[in-house]
């Protein structure tokens, strides 16, 4: 199997809020949108995001009222504390603090207007 690209897709409320959240403060860009979707890329590369409206009618049935509540979008960054100082003079809420787990694992979190959890990571060098 050879993969060409990686997505993940969250069910929102308003795709629209969650999308420019991702293009303000993140740098991606809309490839393309419908009513009741908007997919995202990065120039960068990485993960690509798909965000679909709660209830739309393509989803499953049973999968139409679920949100990505308990989802966290995570990004590796190269510097973590310069992120979260631009993110707060961006006046992002910072939702969890800046902090470093005992395996040297840096990370921040923020939330978008959706509740979708993004956080910011940066790993110990080996």
């Amino acid at each position: 199997m050879q993969i060409t690209s990686t997505v993940v897709s969250l069910t929102v409320e308003d795709t629209g809020t969650s999308a420019a959240f991702l293009q303000q403060h993140f740098g991606y860009t809309e490839r393309m949108s419908a009513d009741g979707f908007v997919s995202l890329g990065h120039p960068g590369g990485g993960v690509d995001v798909v965000y679909l409206r709660r209830g739309l009618e393509v989803l499953p049935e049973e999968q139409r009222d679920r949100t990505a509540d308990g989802v966290i979008l995570a990004f590796t960054v190269e510097d973590v504390a310069a992120e979260e100082a631009r993110l707060r003079s961006e006046r992002v809420a910072i939702t969890l603090p800046l902090r470093e787990e005992p395996w040297g694992e840096k990370l921040f979190q923020v939330t978008d207007p959706n509740g979708v959890l993004v956080e910011l990571v940066e790993w110990p060098e080996q």
